[in-house]
């Protein structure tokens, strides 16, 4: 039973953790480090948890869990890294964008592999520190893999992709009050939203050749989680070639799936699915990727990763169903 240590407890992310680490059969939560919180019960804040953990947040550290997860606001990892330290056994895998790209993936003699298991899989498994993706990011790059994979994208990619309110955290702003979110819809960081940096980073992996660009509209959506999101970019062959590479792209990849319906949200909030649908329409081909962004886009890809780094079944603590109903 490996034991695990979660800092920034109170957040969204976090309590997607704990919920899965509470039933995950090779894990047990050592502590959750929580400055804001420190010595209230974790049912208090994460409130579906009464009666299934009595743990308290706590202000101090075991520096000597098997792994570390850092749920913490972007740009705090280097600095909680920078003031506290860990055993050289102790696993760490990060929520936040700190170690995202390749010019950051450096830092204390630490070496974070970007931790998306349909493209790094063998990495991650050899990984002692993990730089888990971003859920816009997520989505978006499931969607391109396959056509980076075999040096189709030699045009623009238009994106346009709808989040929900838990993407935007707990902390409190104009656009997150629900009488502002309820009824309404909005874009936000039009072309410019930071997870630009890690897909254009993967997609070039793949393809280096890649000199288009992804034109990407994010959306705030009045719903709580999930992401559903669509693009589109030339396309040569046909629909059924299409649907061949990406389903043999995608063979061995246990939580993505290319489906032949018409896809929507309740077929993966509350799992760490992503589903893929591929449209076609004169030469331009339409993929639509939907996840859920606190399952497969944070906490359930963090887990994943934990699994894949420790070298138990990808599949442990994650056999979620949708809430379909």
């Amino acid at each position: 039973m490996i034991q695990v240590g979660i800092i920034g407890g109170a957040g969204y992310t976090a309590g997607e953790l704990i919920r899965l680490l509470i039933f995950h059969p090779k894990a047990a939560i050592n502590f959750v480090y929580s400055t804001s919180n420190a010595g209230n019960k974790i049912s208090d804040v994460h409130q579906d948890l009464v009666g299934n953990l009595n743990l308290k947040f706590t202000d101090t550290v075991n520096p000597n869990v098997d792994v570390l997860f850092l749920c913490l606001g972007h740009g705090n990892s280097v600095k909680f890294l920078e003031n506290n330290s860990f055993s050289k056994n102790t696993r760490i895998i990060d929520l936040g964008n700190d170690f995202r790209l390749e010019k950051d993936k450096e830092f204390q003699g630490k070496t974070f592999v970007y931790g998306l298991p349909e493209l790094q899989r063998e990495a991650i498994k050899k990984a002692k520190f993990i730089a888990n993706p971003g859920c816009f990011a997520t989505a978006i790059q499931l969607a391109l893999l396959p056509l980076a994979h075999h040096k189709l994208l030699n045009n623009d990619v238009h994106v346009n992709a709808v989040t929900g309110s838990t993407g935007a955290g707990t902390s409190l702003s104009e656009t997150t009050h629900f009488t502002w979110r309820d009824n309404n819809f909005s874009y936000y960081k039009p072309f410019t939203h930071q997870h630009l940096g890690e897909i254009n980073q993967s997609v070039k992996q793949l393809q280096n050749s890649f000199s288009s660009e992804i034109l990407f509209m994010p959306n705030r959506g009045n719903f709580s989680r999930g992401i559903f999101a669509t693009l589109y970019t030339d396309f040569e062959g046909t629909l059924e070639e299409a649907k061949n590479l990406y389903k043999a792209f995608y063979k061995d990849a246990a939580f993505t799936f290319v489906s032949d319906k018409d896809l929507h949200l309740k077929q993966v909030v509350n799992t760490n699915k992503c589903l893929i649908h591929l449209h076609k329409h004169n030469n331009k081909l339409l993929v639509t990727s939907i996840i859920d962004n606190l399952l497969k886009g944070a906490s359930g890809q963090a887990i994943q990763n934990m699994n894949l780094m420790f070298g138990f079944n990808e599949y442990e603590g994650l056999q979620l169903k949708a809430t379909y109903f």
